[in-house]
């Protein structure tokens, strides 16, 4: 028998080759790798009751946004409302300003023509002191005297002791010849006389307290004139008056 050759032509030793031939370019390789989604643990942020204290987290961490987040709103933290001293003063202030307006208003409003009245100079003593002189006509009964009696009252206290008030009750028959010479027909009337007991002008009815003050001030200066010489307002006729006589012979009314 013939010995079989250990090489013969044709054959190739078997090499393992583990490369896999390159595939066309319009093949797909068919290999699917699983696909496993990787779950990162999830942060949440959530608001503990408001403290004083603020979270320490270390730098780089992954909380520290949600740290920031928790921080202010703990800083923040509800509002705060007054405690007992603060609505005591605000009491206490609320009290003042409320006495203070009734006061106000008591100073302003509980002035009467009475209280004017008593408080007045004698026509007869502002006519020899060689002061200006402010006469008014008016009557108890006068609307518009009631109302402007609390402006007069100002006036008179600002100018007291420079300028002399007279008050001189129509009612009264006493005054009839002053009402003659002055022209009185409707009240209040308010004339403005110089040192010499001369009108320099005269203002009727009810008007701004301006009028009044301005006047007065031009008296009180020595001026050759009145701003307001010849003023009429809404008044209360003078034929209304009530005539009778006072026996009082110190009496204004």
């Amino acid at each position: 028998m013939a010995r079989v050759a250990s090489n013969p032509v044709g054959f190739h030793r078997f090499r393992p080759c583990f490369q896999t031939p390159p595939l066309p370019r319009y093949v797909k390789p068919s290999i699917h790798f699983p696909n496993h989604h990787r779950r990162f643990p999830t942060v949440s942020c959530q608001q503990t009751p408001s403290t004083t204290e603020k979270s320490v987290v270390e730098p780089g961490s992954g909380s520290d946004s949600c740290s920031q987040a928790t921080s202010s709103s703990t800083s923040s933290g509800p509002p705060e409302f007054p405690n007992k001293n603060t609505n005591r003063q605000v009491a206490v202030v609320s009290t003042l300003a409320a006495l203070a307006l009734f006061l106000s208003a008591r100073l302003d409003f509980g002035v009467s023509l009475k209280d004017l009245s008593v408080a007045a100079l004698p026509y007869e003593e502002a006519l020899s002191n060689g002061k200006p002189t402010v006469v008014e006509f008016y009557a108890d009964w006068c609307e518009v005297c009631r109302e402007l009696a609390p402006d007069v009252y100002k006036v008179e206290q600002k100018y007291k002791g420079r300028v002399n008030f007279v008050m001189l009750n129509v009612d009264n028959t006493k005054w009839e010849q002053e009402l003659d010479e002055f022209g009185v027909e409707g009240i209040p009337h308010f004339a403005f006389l110089d040192k010499a007991g001369n009108e320099e002008g005269n203002v009727v009815g009810r008007l701004p307290e301006k009028y009044l003050l301005e006047n007065v001030d031009a008296l009180a200066r020595g001026e050759a004139s009145i701003p307001h010489a010849r003023v009429v307002g809404q008044f209360s006729s003078a034929e209304a008056r009530k005539v009778h006589q006072v026996s009082d012979a110190r009496s204004h009314g």
